[in-house]
């Protein structure tokens, strides 16, 4: 799929601001938190995963790939992320990914990582919605990146993508955002953790069902 470096940064940042104007019913629901964490001196909203469904939640299972071990792997079409790992293994995280007309597949790498980023609305989606501040805090409440962002480059040039948390944890598994990969904020968390800078990123739409054996992608363990 082409896109223009222009549609790029565009599809990209307007799901921040879908995350920041938009105020869906999942999205304010308090059942989909329970308590608060402290998390480099910033105090945040824990998720309620008593209130997810059990196939979002991290896991390792079973998983046939060709790709090198540490490279993430989105599959979109399944609203999975996976870090391959040793013996046929991976790490699955459920994530929430493009709608449509906002999807994009490629390979990039992590290039920059950034712990309770702040954001900076585009000055086009500012034209849209006026009513933006000029940046939202790392660390506040309304920052639509939650406590991490990994910035998806390709040939050293960002591509507008990211991996980070999110204000919607009912979004997740879901066609939500504008081609961002979302993730739980304990997921987001997580994966900052195992991914260097220069971990390899591939975005596929279907890779589940190129694995040798599907059923046994649905076994799994719970990550410890």
């Amino acid at each position: 799929m082409v896109r223009t470096r222009r549609d790029i940064l565009l599809g990209g940042l307007a799901l921040l601001g879908t995350g920041a104007v938009q105020k869906p019913a999942l999205a304010l629901a308090s059942s989909y938190f329970a308590g608060t964490e402290v998390d480099n001196g910033v105090t945040f909203r824990k998720t309620n995963f008593a209130k997810i469904d059990k196939q979002w939640h991290r896991q390792v299972v079973k998983y046939f790939s060709s790709e090198p071990v540490g490279t993430v792997v989105v599959d979109t079409r399944h609203h999975f992320l996976y870090v391959i790992m040793e013996n046929k293994t991976a790490i699955r995280y459920g994530v929430g990914v493009g709608r449509e007309g906002f999807k994009w597949f490629g390979r990039a790498t992590i290039d920059r990582k950034s712990l309770w980023p702040r954001w900076t609305p585009p000055p086009e989606m500012r034209k849209r919605h006026p009513e933006l501040p000029e940046f939202v805090a790392g660390g506040s409440p309304k920052n639509p990146l939650g406590p991490r962002a990994m910035y998806l480059l390709r040939d050293g040039v960002d591509t507008g993508y990211r991996f980070h948390g999110t204000l919607e944890p009912g979004s997740i598994g879901r066609d939500a955002s504008s081609g961002c990969i979302r993730m739980f904020n304990e997921d987001a968390i997580d994966l900052y953790q195992r991914c260097p800078i220069g971990t390899a990123v591939q975005v596929l739409p279907h890779i589940a069902d190129q694995a040798e054996n599907a059923a046994q992608v649905s076994v799994t363990t719970p990550v410890e």
